[in-house]
């Protein structure tokens, strides 16, 4: 029987001698990665065009709106207002941010690379959600602080800076409500593909082309219909558990509601809570399939 004649050269590679860090490690920089990647940080000037443009505008209204009132010393737009007037802004964010959070590495193939590490199937997708939630309260939060001092620095006492805090406090709340929900849609939506044309159009379809069909229930002569139009529709829905809780803050002597929520507001809270459940739960049943494979 012939000796075997197969020869092992060392190349000079070391071995890692460093710390081996563990899960919660893994999760924070698919965690940190992911939000560098919704601004195009770490990447291209092209990739940055378009989220920092949203940036930019974002930013441009709040130092308006806020420079508005230091000069007529009237509140134009409340931080709760902010939000709702930001929304289209904030659906085509989402639908460039998330494409590139998950449809990028479908379509290279690096997921298995990902599991072939101890790393739970469930904290890939909760990484990167989280990772968009957060640049999404960002997109939002940021320019409510601008308008906050701007506020704060022309109150009159500490009193007043108290009552621009208070104020504050639900916008904010409000953003991080847009932030879970449209976050939660949009990347089920774009883990579906991995081209990330198809997931953009899939976004863009899913949060305005349902806009006509609340057009559509709210004329209906059934005002049971009517009140729970909102539903039916992502940006409504937020707006309306919007309306349920803030009201006031969304709803001034200049402007009034467009939705008519009548005894309809906690069926709005529960389809969101629904909603936001059903999508994560997509998510990590999407992602143990291809973690499976």
């Amino acid at each position: 029987m012939p000796e075997p004649t197969g020869v092992i050269h060392d190349i000079g590679y070391q071995r890692y001698t460093g710390p081996r860090l563990g899960r919660r490690h893994v999760f924070g920089a698919l965690y940190l990665h992911g939000v560098r990647t919704a601004f195009g940080l770490g990447r291209s000037a092209k990739a940055k065009i378009f989220p920092w443009l949203v940036v930019g505008i974002v930013l441009l209204v709040a130092a308006a709106v806020t420079a508005i009132r230091s000069q007529i010393g009237e509140v134009i737009m409340t931080y709760a207002q902010f939000a709702d007037a930001m929304s289209w802004l904030v659906i085509f964010f989402v639908a460039v941010a998330a494409p590139e959070l998950v449809s990028r590495d479908l379509r290279s193939g690096v997921l298995p690379l990902y599991f072939s590490r101890p790393l739970p199937h469930a904290d890939y997708p909760l990484a990167k959600l989280l990772a968009l939630v957060t640049a999404l309260f960002l997109l939002l939060g940021a320019p409510q602080l601008l308008m906050f001092l701007g506020g704060a620095f022309t109150a009159d006492g500490m009193g007043a800076v108290w009552d621009e805090l208070l104020d504050l406090l639900p916008g904010l709340l409000y953003a991080g409500l847009w932030a879970v929900v449209f976050a939660s849609v949009g990347l089920l939506i774009a883990s579906m593909t991995g081209k990330r044309a198809f997931a953009a159009g899939g976004i863009v379809a899913v949060f305005l082309m349902t806009t006509p069909i609340v057009g559509i229930l709210s004329v209906l002569p059934s005002q049971t219909a009517n009140q729970l139009a909102g539903i039916a529709s992502p940006p409504t829905l937020v707006q309306g558990v919007g309306l349920w809780t803030m009201r006031d803050l969304l709803v001034t002597e200049d402007n009034s509601a467009d939705l008519d929520l009548g005894s309809f507001g906690p069926v709005y809270a529960l389809v969101a809570v629904a909603l936001v459940a059903g999508c994560v739960a997509l998510l990590l049943a999407r992602y143990k399939k291809v973690a499976a494979r």
